[in-house]
């Protein structure tokens, strides 16, 4: 592993330790925009866009999307998109419960579609957001206990003898973790709000999640993998917002938007299928003084990556990958096709990317399922829905998809950031059908 690649993966792991939940990873996409010079808009209040300046806005502590502003005569959008959020379990309200009149455990319920084995026997904290009353309403607050404060204990072999020939857990019933013993009942959010700094009588609702609290670390023989939690899909937005903040932008508009809710279908006020992206943009050209025609322009030559993670072939399960399309960790950015369209990629989108991936001298390869085997879909079909234009989606090869503790390979972080950092620089612009220029 080079230097370069190096400290990268050092400033991604620390950003995913930093992460625990979407509340906090937009937030430190905040505080990393507002150092390089980014100044916040609000959605409530009127934009003054002014050309040569750099701006982002954030929707529902959750959502983030930051832009750059070349001149008020720019020709199109560069766009990378991505998610903020990872499967989990989501803390119940009226959380706490008996067990047993001998301990107390948490009311928990699954968001997205996790691999539910990897969250027994490790220490689990407690991190999200809280809504608490103030004067004239209520004021949101971040949270993040950040101590190993829960555990989901599995159940013994002696007890449970058919445990290693397949097994269906049952969340209501298998995956509540324990906290403490039953005298501790009633203590978790006089912890929270110790953390947030308020009364706990003043907390009138919450969105807090379990995490894993096993740090992410470089492992192999030649340092050759990354583990840590959330790599689908904070590898993938850290690398883009790098990229981001490293450009130079030119004649188009560099956009970088992270949505919340991908693994829940993305049919939220802050996921891709909201106005989230199509009315910030329409804010921005509108801002400048330019017509709605000017808008609609300016999206027909715009190009869009879609970025969430991609599978890798397991070493151990080699024959449920594709015969002829096989991405391996390390082997660089993956680009992402399917017949159905549950990915946006075509000949054009991916020529478009292939031509980037070679500026930068960043390898590339493919992914497709099995055709006997259906597979996910991610955020690029369906932000096209509210703003059409060429898109294509790409990931970074990953193993342990949805476990709380995912692997990737050390050399491809650095490898989104050199490609995002190119394309975010550049403008691809459409001159006739089936005809792009890349500048």
């Amino acid at each position: 592993m080079d230097i370069m690649s190096q400290s990268v993966n050092q400033e991604l792991i620390e950003f995913l330790d930093n992460s625990p939940t979407c509340f906090q990873a937009v937030e430190n996409f905040r505080k990393m925009l507002k150092d390089a010079g980014y100044s916040e808009l609000l959605e409530c209040e009127k934009w003054e866009i002014v050309p040569g300046e750099k701006y982002f806005v954030t929707r529902n502590d959750s959502s983030i999307i930051a832009f750059s502003v070349p001149k008020k005569d720019f020709n199109g959008f560069q766009l990378i998109c991505s998610h903020t959020d990872s499967p989990s379990f989501k803390i119940k309200e009226n959380a706490e419960m008996d067990a047993d009149g001998k301990y107390t455990k948490l009311n928990v319920e699954g968001y997205g579609g996790m691999l539910c084995a990897p969250w027994f026997d490790r220490p689990l904290s407690v991190a999200g957001r809280i809504a608490v009353r103030t004067e004239n309403g209520i004021e949101t607050r971040l949270v993040n206990l950040d101590q190993d404060l829960a555990m989901i204990p599995n159940l013994a072999i002696h007890m449970n003898r058919e445990a290693n020939n397949g097994y269906k857990y049952n969340i209501q019933k298998d995956m509540l973790p324990i906290v403490g013993e039953a005298s501790s009942k009633g203590k978790l959010m006089k912890l929270v709000a110790e953390n947030a700094g308020v009364k706990e009588e003043d907390i009138l609702s919450t969105d807090l999640f379990l995490y894993n609290r096993v740090k992410g670390t470089v492992w192999g023989l030649e340092k050759e993998f990354l583990s840590a939690g959330r790599l689908d899909d904070l590898q993938c937005a850290f690398a883009s917002m790098k990229g981001f903040l490293g450009a130079v932008p030119g004649e188009s508009v560099p956009v970088c938007a992270v949505f919340d809710n991908e693994e829940v279908g993305s049919s939220t006020k802050q996921g891709a299928a909201s106005t989230f992206l199509e009315s910030t943009l329409r804010r921005l050209n509108g801002a400048l003084g330019r017509t709605e025609e000017d808008y609609l322009s300016a999206v027909a030559g715009s190009f869009m990556i879609s970025a969430d993670n991609a599978h890798a072939v397991h070493p151990n399960h080699t024959d449920l990958a594709d015969p002829t399309n096989r991405p391996a960790m390390n082997g660089g950015i993956v680009i992402k096709y399917n017949a159905n369209q549950k990915y946006t990629t075509d000949a054009v989108s991916a020529a478009v990317f292939k031509l980037f991936c070679e500026k930068v001298n960043v390898p590339c390869q493919t992914f497709t399922n099995r055709s006997d085997m259906a597979g996910g879909s991610t955020l690029g079909n369906i932000a096209n829905t509210k703003v059409s234009l060429n898109t294509v989606d790409i990931g970074l090869p990953q193993l342990a998809m949805h476990s709380p503790y995912e692997t990737a390979g050390t050399k491809d972080t650095g490898y989104f950031c050199e490609v995002a950092k190119k394309f975010f620089s550049s403008s691809v612009q459409m001159k006739a059908n089936g005809i792009y220029e890349i500048r």
